[in-house]
């Protein structure tokens, strides 16, 4: 596991802890809100593409740990959300997360809730990482 913080403007893959697979869009319509590009779960380690591809999008220099930052797909250009829209079947309850081109949607803006945390020295001329003892989980 890489342990360098992830700065504002990396290209990250994002991958679920129990299945391996990576977040993943492309230029397929979501499958109720069919204006909008489908998001879903795909490959493994061993098998991906570039669609697997997000970059943080940040409101400021650094990403901090209270803001919230905009994931936009690399290939497409749309930033992933959700629609409000919530699945009957077969996940029901479960919301809709799409890929939308509209960066300015409220629901483009994710926060942190796991993780490891990292927090930069207060000191200006050393140049390393300090990890947070402390971290928020759901």
């Amino acid at each position: 596991m890489d342990k360098a913080p992830i700065q504002c403007g990396d290209v990250v893959r994002l991958q679920h802890v129990n299945t391996g697979k990576f977040l993943h869009s492309h230029l397929f319509a979501a499958p109720l809100t069919e204006t909008l590009q489908e998001v879903s779960a795909f490959g493994s380690s061993s098998s991906s593409d570039t669609g697997d591809n997000w970059q943080v999008v940040c409101s400021s220099d650094v990403w901090r740990r209270d803001d919230d930052v905009k994931l936009k797909h690399v290939d497409t250009g749309s930033f992933l959300s959700t629609t409000g829209t919530v699945y009957g079947r077969p996940i029901r309850g479960q919301f809709e997360v799409v890929a939308s081109p509209k960066e300015t949607s409220r629901s483009c803006r994710w926060k942190t809730s796991e993780g490891a945390f990292l927090k930069q020295s207060e000191d200006p001329n050393r140049h390393h990482v300090q990890q947070q003892e402390e971290h928020d989980e759901l």
